[in-house]
């Protein structure tokens, strides 16, 4: 489509520019596809944080790679590292069911989304985002506080619900076609599987939804380091916290303990200094980590956790090594596996 300049010769009418926030799960890849649709030049922004990650096989987006390259458009990625523990750390808008500061973590995404849209001259964001799915996210308030905070008012298009929500300035200026807009509410995933279909996706992607925030017992987890950190935990601190059973001893000090062979290999390899490593001597069982102060007391109840987790015979004493690795000392000492009811006292 053209139009006439001052000379009489045709102009080419710009080309509508969205940037997307791409998950890689199947909403977000329909909402790229209907403004594909509709010739809208898409690029899109694929956020990481320590809890969300795309690569971490969970379901959170870990196909974001090839959805893009699939839809044929670019990707930029961006990772949330200490500036997300510090929200999560006393997020504005608070928890969801678990330790999930959805709102808060919506905004920062949105703000990234914006400054790539600023960025790149775009003229709008696009998000699969589908009204009323979260019950804490995706209600009308939710998105208009975020929208509001983030000053994208009128900016942010939800092509699968747009039809359930005010018009955009988008819509409104005729770039895009609300008509074709979609009127998906709810949890239900009908109307996207029939929207996949249209598209002739053979093998849409599962719904994205792995963020570890939401799982309880990880929730009780971050609640916990929250709790008992002066300031905000490091990001080795959080990649121990995916692994293993932990332990809190005192409310500076906590035991993790590996629960098979492929753990216990992500434990040695997030040893830091300061950290205290303890495994059976003599018997196969767990890698361990004792993060934080400790006294001998402390070393000998590591030591019997340890044993309860090992193939060491139960009711006699066996050999555990310990490494301390802020002097680089190695010592052996000895101890009788725990009783699992106190074990599972001091168990997170």
């Amino acid at each position: 489509m053209s139009q006439q300049n001052g000379d009489n010769k045709p102009v080419a009418k710009k080309k509508p520019k969205a940037i997307a926030l791409l998950s890689g799960g199947l909403d977000s890849s329909l909402a790229v596809r209907m403004m594909l649709e509709q010739g809208v030049d898409v690029e899109a922004v694929a956020i990481k944080t320590p809890f969300c990650d795309f690569d971490c096989g969970k379901g959170c987006g870990h196909r974001v790679k090839e959805v893009a390259d699939e839809l044929g458009i670019k990707l930029k990625t961006v990772y949330f590292g200490e500036e997300y523990l510090r929200m999560l750390k006393n997020p504005k808008h608070g928890y969801g069911s678990g330790m999930n500061p959805c709102i808060d973590c919506r905004g920062m995404m949105y703000n990234a989304a914006k400054e790539h849209m600023e960025k790149t001259g775009a003229d709008f964001v696009i998000t699969g985002e589908v009204l009323f799915q979260r019950p804490m996210s995706q209600n009308n308030r939710a998105l208009h506080i975020i929208e509001s905070e983030t000053g994208m008012e009128g900016k942010v298009l939800r092509p699968l619900s747009a039809k359930h929500l005010p018009p955009t300035d988008a819509e409104k200026s005729g770039l895009i076609k609300r008509e074709n807009m979609g009127d998906i509410k709810g949890r239900s995933r009908k109307g996207q599987l029939e929207l996949a279909k249209r598209f002739g996706m053979a093998e849409p992607p599962n719904a994205a939804g792995g963020c570890l925030l939401t799982d309880p017992a990880f929730s009780k987890r971050i609640e916990d380091i929250m709790d008992h950190c002066s300031d905000i935990p490091s990001l080795n601190d959080i990649e121990l916290l995916k692994v293993g059973r932990h332990f809190r001893l005192t409310p500076d000090a906590k035991l993790v303990v590996g629960r098979n062979k492929d753990e216990n290999e992500v434990i040695r390899a997030l040893v830091t200094e300061g950290d205290v490593v303890i495994e059976a001597k003599d018997h196969v069982g767990p890698t361990c980590i004792l993060r934080g102060k400790h006294d001998n007391k402390i070393l000998a109840k590591c030591a019997a956790i340890v044993l309860r987790y090992s193939d060491a015979p139960k009711d006699v004493e066996s050999k555990v090594r310990i490494i301390i690795t802020a002097d680089d000392r190695e010592m052996e000492t000895t101890a009788v596996p725990a009783e699992s009811s106190a074990v599972d006292a001091l168990r997170i």
